[in-house]
């Protein structure tokens, strides 16, 4: 039997301006072409299903619709946790809805946060200092190159090849560039050099589910329960050298439809199952569920050791584009099946299948 869906998202054109904003400032809100592509795949599957836009008017047309669950891919407009505004506010209504809850969309948004936490569970991701002024020393575990980028935003905004400093002159030239954009505090880390690979993962770990690594670490209970992708490798040879091989916010909107990838990315067995255990591992400790998406560097100087740089709850699902669907798509899963898949787990998390 088919559900009341509610497609939640934020959409560029209706993004509110302001005086001074950067001009990447609603580079990680959606388009008309992945909110009307989401509604179409559920409807083919027998739903009925309706994009409402993600703020305070949900309060009046939320009760109208009476949706069955939300499919929700709000990135929020203001704050430092606006990911996490809607879960909220749905929660409050007492409404179900897809993927991770306001605990999680708040610490992952936070860059500096959640390596934190993952650091905190010994798991690896790149020394990191954050910086409130141009001017703070720069502590001593840390050496050039470095890569410096906002702490608290999505879709590489403020990530460019210059990104990448090499001296105490550039460093505090892209420190005051950046506080001068973002008006937040930024974060800098140790530059990996190396490839860049981001593995996708749909489904649950059986719970209940501590935010903690499991005492025993095996495979099987580390990511039971959950569903890999085919991991993603972004082909740095085929962009210019101005963009310093890394994944820069020019490559995730500019030239998005023009991407170089490899997909599967060529990696050994062992590599593979590396890189499913720490995302499993991500996905764990801060608390995802339903779908989500973790981004690592392979360090060239340490045999490609893998990095984690940071995790994404609500990746992005332009079709045909964003690279949770080019992954589904090279295991030959469909758009439409992507998904109604990421709802059908929502759904048996919430009890309604």
């Amino acid at each position: 039997m088919g559900l009341n869906v509610a497609v939640l998202a934020n959409l560029k054109r209706n993004a509110p301006r302001y005086p001074g904003m950067p001009p990447d400032a609603w580079a990680d809100l959606d388009s008309d072409v992945t909110v009307n592509a989401i509604v179409a795949a559920l409807e083919a599957r027998g739903h009925r299903a309706i994009f409402l836009e993600g703020n305070l008017s949900l309060i009046e047309t939320l009760p109208r619709f009476k949706p069955d669950i939300c499919f929700n891919i709000c990135e929020g407009h203001w704050g430092d946790s606006r990911e996490a505004h809607i879960p909220a506010l749905l929660e409050m209504m007492r409404i179900p809805y897809t993927g991770s809850g306001v605990l999680t969309l708040a610490l992952t948004l936070d860059k500096p946060m959640t390596k934190r936490v993952l650091a905190f569970q010994g798991l690896p991701t790149p020394a990191f200092q954050v910086f409130e002024r141009v001017d703070e020393p720069l502590d001593d575990d840390l050496t050039f190159p470095l890569f410096v980028k906002p702490s608290r935003e999505g879709t590489g905004m403020g990530v460019s090849g210059s990104s990448i400093v090499h001296t105490e002159a550039e460093l505090r030239e892209r420190l005051a560039e950046q506080f001068a954009r973002y008006q937040q505090p930024i974060l800098v880390e140790r530059f990996i050099r190396g490839r860049e690979v981001t593995v996708g993962v749909l489904g649950n770990l059986k719970g209940p589910v501590a935010r903690r690594m499991p005492d025993d670490e095996a495979a099987d209970r580390i990511w039971a329960g959950l569903q890999f992708l085919p991991a993603l490798e972004v082909d740095f040879q085929k962009y210019p050298a101005s963009e310093g091989g890394v994944y820069t916010n020019r490559m995730k909107t500019e030239w998005a439809h023009d991407f170089h990838y490899f997909c599967p990315a060529p990696l050994s067995a062992a590599q593979w199952d590396r890189l499913r255990w720490l995302t499993a591992a991500v996905f764990r400790v801060t608390g995802c569920v339903d779908v989500a998406r973790v981004d690592f560097r392979l360090d060239a100087d340490d045999g490609d050791k893998p990095y984690i740089l940071e995790v994404n709850p609500l990746p992005g699902l332009y079709p045909g584009l964003s690279d949770l669907v080019l992954e589904a798509a090279a295991m030959g899963m469909s758009y439409e099946t992507l998904i109604n898949t990421i709802l059908e787990v929502a759904c048996a998390r919430h009890g309604l299948i």
